[in-house]
């Protein structure tokens, strides 16, 4: 076999083994490392490929930033401040037709800007949200889809794991990937709460009833202050100092949790043993996504070796696929593998594949990040693997509300992602024009 054809076949064989349940890292690490073995003829040549994997992952000083942001959204969600944003925001929106909803997505909002995650988003909001909602007799299917769908905005708004982690593999700017970030993040949960509003309008038995009688007392100023602005202030000072230029994203991140860590001390939400157990879930997250990055790295330089990503352009050139044909092309894949693999398993993938012929198109990097953490968050709401939902059903203490219910209340918010990425496709200053 030709060495492009091995780097196909290396591809696919990546696909089954993870569909298979083998761990992402093994799959990506052992195929790579046999596909350079097989290309060369030479185990030598695969060690050293793996070598320089490996010791290009351990010694970039960005990467840095993932621990130090994964310890602030663990201490962040230790200190209650996702609990807080929603009590504010549910009582400013809850007189509103769908209130509970639209406080719903932007308290995720928020939360996503100090923790990254949408999976602690997922976890926090299902219990708070979701009875609330069904207490004012919102449909049960519509109010997880609201949790759901919001969860996915940990994705997106900066600081996010996953941009983080394409950084690593398109060799980007995290501070750039993070401020690009921002305004889709922001599109997309306006696109979310102007569908709670269509919604109410097109279907109101979907959000209750006399909503307005259930607002209570309102909320002191005090009460506010001291709900919000540590939240605030953990956003002024990462966001903050990444977008001026004080801080750097590894300064940012230390800045983000030394704060986040005084936050809880000072609310007194964690002792020593759980400091100790933020600590140490802190290593195991940061070790695995580590071990990702270096073998996500092998696999690159396995493809770049086999010379498939040229070969895909040459493909695409020669049947005279402009841009349009190729983001078809791009976003058609990242939704077929959306339904079986993790957003993580999927931008490791396709990326190495695809960046060469985006960067010989003259398209940013930056915003090819964009696309490519929104399309594959989509996969987070669809089924068989939507993560999000898995994770939704897993917190619900509500034995009415099936796996079924959680896929088909999300379905609609999984359309209007593929609609805001159809948006920046089209339009890409969206994700780039913050960068100036």
């Amino acid at each position: 076999m030709s060495p492009v054809e091995i780097g196909a076949y290396s591809v696919i064989a990546i696909v089954t083994l993870v569909y298979l349940g083998v761990y992402i890292p093994v799959a990506l690490g052992l195929v790579s490392f046999v596909s350079i073995w097989l290309i060369s003829g030479k185990s030598i040549l695969a060690f050293n490929f793996l070598k320089v994997a490996v010791g290009d992952g351990v010694t970039e000083y960005p990467f840095a930033t993932i621990p130090l942001f994964t310890v602030m959204g663990l201490l962040v969600s230790r200190a209650g401040l996702g609990t807080d944003i929603y009590a504010v925001m549910n009582r400013a929106f809850r007189a509103l037709t769908g209130g509970v909803g639209v406080a719903t997505v932007g308290a995720n909002a928020v939360f996503a800007a100090v923790t990254g995650s949408s999976i602690a988003s997922a976890s926090v909001f299902t219990r708070i949200a979701v009875p609330e909602m069904r207490k004012l007799n919102y449909n049960k299917r519509f109010a997880v889809g609201v949790v759901a769908g919001s969860s996915v905005l940990g994705m997106i708004i900066p600081p996010s794991a996953m941009l983080i982690i394409y950084s690593f593999v398109s060799e980007q700017s995290v501070g750039d990937m993070f401020l690009a970030g921002i305004v889709p993040g922001l599109i997309l949960t306006a696109a979310y709460i102007m569908w709670i509003f269509i919604s109410g309008k097109l279907y109101p038995s979907y959000l209750g009833e006399s909503i307005s009688e259930a607002v209570g007392e309102p909320l002191s100023y005090a009460e506010i202050a001291d709900k919000t602005l540590p939240t605030v202030l953990l956003i002024f000072i990462v966001l903050g100092g990444i977008y001026t230029g004080w801080l750097t994203p590894v300064e940012a991140g230390a800045a983000g949790a030394l704060a986040a860590l005084l936050i809880a001390l000072a609310r007194r939400k964690i002792s020593a043993r759980g400091l100790w157990e933020t600590a140490i879930e802190t290593g195991h997250i940061t070790a695995s996504i580590l071990f990702l990055i270096a073998m996500a790295s092998l696999y690159s330089r396995m493809l770049g070796y086999a010379g498939l990503p040229n070969e895909l352009g040459t493909f695409l050139e020669a049947r005279q696929f402009g841009f349009f044909e190729v983001m078809v092309i791009y976003v058609l894949l990242m939704l077929f593998l959306g339904t079986i693999l993790d957003t993580a398993s999927i931008i490791l993938i396709v990326v190495p594949l695809f960046i060469t012929l985006v960067e010989s198109m003259g398209m940013s990097l930056v915003w090819f990040g964009i696309v490519t953490v929104i399309g594959a968050e989509i996969g987070l709401l669809t089924p068989p693997l939507g993560i999000s939902c898995f994770v939704i059903k897993a917190s619900l203490n509500d034995p009415t509300i099936s796996l079924k219910d959680v896929f088909l209340g999300a379905l609609p918010f999984a359309f209007i992602m593929l609609l805001v990425l159809i948006l920046l496709i089209r339009f890409p200053v969206l994700s780039t024009g913050i960068l100036g």
